[in-house]
């Protein structure tokens, strides 16, 4: 286990009422406890899971907006420096790799690592440990996938948020497989996600938020499969209600 748990130091609050810490993820927090495999941060939106992943990868010394520890880029400074305000519980071993894998902008990671491939003094290819091909030059989803199949090695921490943002329900079974590789190879992953598919996982720890705070859950538990659950088997009926 990599970290152990993340803790909101709340005496260093200015205000619960402004933002991040009006989020129904904080408003309540006092400590989240971490698997050592896989922990998913679930919940509908507006809860604060990006923001909290965003600020518990900057409390370990991410960039904001993803990377390795070594990627130091901003196009657009929004990060919420609730990282400013959280410590992190981190366990005896550290990882031999490290990743924080954030969707929402990992075209600007891809754009990055093109600019430090542009530079004559750089070396070597950043994109070779991408797979080798440009990640402009593929789809999101490949693009996604190049990093989790390339880039990923092992005894690695992971920091996803909604890694199945472009992804097919069959790309994010194969995810599943690639998750399981990288636990049996010492990695701990944390990932908020939507996908009843991702959060699946066997024996994951899955944290949901809600406006009451967050809590422990299993999978049937959650929101996200009660209505895929409900779409699947009587999709008839649940048209009937939205549709009236």
């Amino acid at each position: 286990m990599y970290i152990r748990s993340l803790q909101l130091l709340r005496e260093k609050v200015p205000s619960f009422q402004s933002y991040p810490f009006h989020l129904p993820v904080l408003r309540e927090l006092d400590e989240l406890q971490f698997h050592p495999n896989v922990t998913f941060i679930v919940g509908e939106n507006g809860m604060g899971k990006s923001t909290l992943l965003e600020g518990a990868a900057a409390a370990y010394g991410f960039n904001p907006e993803g990377g390795t520890k070594n990627f130091n880029f901003s196009s657009y400074d929004s990060h919420s420096h609730l990282d400013e305000y959280l410590r992190l519980v981190k366990g005896i071993k550290k990882p031999d790799d490290q990743f924080f894998f954030r969707a929402e902008t990992f075209y600007n990671v891809a754009t990055n690592i093109e600019d430090m491939d542009s530079d004559p003094m750089g070396g070597g290819k950043v994109i070779d440990s991408f797979g080798g091909t440009s990640l402009h030059e593929q789809s999101h989803g490949e693009s996604f996938f190049a990093a989790f199949n390339h880039r990923f090695f092992g005894k690695g921490l992971y920091i996803l948020d909604e890694p199945e943002a472009a992804l097919s329900p069959l790309r994010q079974l194969s995810m599943l497989s690639r998750i399981h590789d990288l636990v049996e190879n010492e990695s701990q992953f944390i990932i908020s996600t939507h996908s009843p598919i991702l959060m699946a996982y066997p024996h994951a720890d899955i944290i949901q938020l809600t406006e009451e705070g967050s809590r422990k859950v299993g999978v049937e538990e959650t929101s996200h499969y009660h209505i895929m659950k409900q779409f699947i088997e009587d999709r008839e009926r649940l048209f009937y209600h939205l549709l009236q």
